[in-house]
């Protein structure tokens, strides 16, 4: 058995930053590490929020401290998630039979279905961040939470009731690996985490936004996983970036409006 903790590996397989080395991912460190998955969100979180904190101290103003934060996030993951949310654009926006579109998926460049889909989840995101309701310190709780909760949608992913599209690819490591009450914790612990700080640092209604975009941003990432499940007949290590950002996107847009 590997002796790297489930988080240590996780933090060095999903992010770019500095982090020990993975020799072998075995099936428990790989369940383990997507285990650790909302907590490597959590760290992302407190990087993006310290950037979006230093432009709000500045006086620059909601929308660029939240872009900001955006690329931090992007930039500490390598691009990972949003070069898989592009590639299952081009792969599903092709039209073609199961096959043909994860072909399509594979190949390294990025067509213009990909292209758009960044563009079009980006600008919702800092578009967002101009919303009255997220106005002072309350764009830098979103950017904090906001990964860690995107994340919960790879241990979802991985549910041993899920299948795998791919038998060789990177994401065929991490199929089938959750237990439906590892998900229910790991749900849980989140929308704990989530409410409760918005309730510490602004109050009641910002506890019940924050329960509400979780459970939103969840329900539209199971629908997103049925769908691309419907297509392409099991998931790959591409959706399951396009199933982290969607999740994301969803609880920013969420928050938005009722935070």
């Amino acid at each position: 058995m590997s002796r790297t903790g489930g988080l240590v590996a996780a933090w060095g397989l999903f992010t770019v930053l500095p982090a020990p080395a993975v020799d072998e991912i075995t099936a428990d460190l790989a369940r383990r590490a997507i285990r650790s998955m909302p907590l490597v969100g959590l760290g992302l979180g407190v990087l993006a929020g310290a950037a979006a904190s230093l432009v709000e101290v500045l006086g620059a103003g909601q929308p660029l401290a939240l872009a900001a934060g955006l690329a931090v996030l992007a930039m500490a993951t390598g691009c990972l998630h949003l070069d898989g949310l592009a590639d299952t654009a081009d792969g599903l926006g092709s039209r073609k039979p199961a096959e043909q579109a994860l072909s399509i998926m594979k190949q390294s460049d990025i067509g213009p279905m990909g292209v758009t889909a960044i563009i079009l989840v980006l600008a919702l995101e800092i578009a967002a961040g101009a919303s009255p309701h997220l106005g002072g310190w309350r764009g830098v709780w979103l950017l904090v939470t906001m990964p860690m909760v995107a994340r919960v949608a790879a241990v979802a992913a991985t549910g041993r009731w899920v299948p795998c599209a791919r038998k060789g690819g990177f994401g065929a490591l991490f199929a089938g690996l959750t237990s439906r009450v590892t998900l229910a914790a790991s749900m849980l612990a989140v929308i704990l985490a989530c409410a409760g700080s918005g309730y510490l640092l602004f109050g009641w209604r910002s506890a019940a936004a924050a329960f509400l975009a979780c459970l939103a941003a969840w329900a539209v990432e199971m629908l997103w996983q049925r769908h691309i499940l419907a297509r392409l007949h099991g998931l790959t290590g591409d959706t399951f970036g396009s199933l982290i950002e969607m999740t994301g996107l969803v609880y920013v847009l969420v928050l938005a409006m009722v935070a």
